[in-house]
């Protein structure tokens, strides 16, 4: 299967590259600290995330593509 954000090479078991999987996977683990810290959603955080110039590229591919995914 291919990545849905790049095309390359899913992970097993994974709808993404090992890359981009990795980036979610991080997104995922650190969401409950921003939630606790700044007690926003889960939209409103991939928004930040995405804004954030700091965030990585593969962590802001994933975070648009989930957005994308839920305005679906």
């Amino acid at each position: 299967m291919k990545c849905k954000v790049c095309e390359r090479e899913t992970a097993a078991n994974s709808e993404y590259c090992e890359l981009h999987e990795a980036a979610h996977r991080n997104l995922v683990e650190k969401y409950e600290d921003w939630k606790k810290a700044l007690g926003i959603s889960w939209k409103e955080y991939l928004n930040e995330i995405v804004k954030n110039p700091l965030t990585g590229e593969w962590a802001k591919e994933v975070a648009q593509r989930l957005i994308d995914e839920e305005g679906k």
